[in-house]
């Protein structure tokens, strides 16, 4: 049965290009509907939720700049409208699975750095979304520009 809701999480930096590329394939391929998603982690996080400060500014300021950065990096796919570009706020894991089932997505595509030695023991965000999915979830290799 081919895929109908196709979701890619990305951090948007530039090795995640070949990532929707493989992820628009797909959507042609099945005549799924493609969407995308960023998830901004709370700043809070950082310092273990312990912070003295309010931080609410920075937070907006981080998520205005993140979805400048978004809407930037979709710039080059045209078939992805506005509407189709997600920015979530929160833990990663949890945002692109709560996004997945909300948009009833049936297949998520995270990159994967394919790391080694402390990297891969300390986990990644694609082994993390793999757990718990609410649908098919696709690692992508990413490879980093030479």
């Amino acid at each position: 049965m081919p895929y109908q809701n196709i979701l890619v999480a990305t951090d948007m930096n530039d090795e995640c290009h070949p990532l929707v590329e493989r992820a628009q394939d797909l959507a042609r391929a099945s005549g799924a509907k493609l969407s995308l998603v960023h998830v901004i982690e709370p700043m809070a996080m950082a310092f273990g939720g312990d912070v003295p400060m309010d931080l609410s500014m920075l937070q907006q300021q981080q998520f205005d700049q993140a979805r400048e950065r978004l809407d930037a990096f979709a710039s080059r796919y045209p078939s992805l409208t506005p509407e189709q570009r997600h920015l979530a706020y929160g833990q990663p894991r949890q945002e692109i699975h709560r996004l997945a089932r909300e948009q009833g997505c049936d297949l998520i595509l995270v990159g994967s750095h394919g790391r080694h030695g402390l990297a891969l023991l300390l986990g990644s965000t694609a082994n993390d979304v793999l757990h718990g999915a609410p649908c098919d979830v696709l690692a992508v290799r990413l490879t980093r520009p030479e």
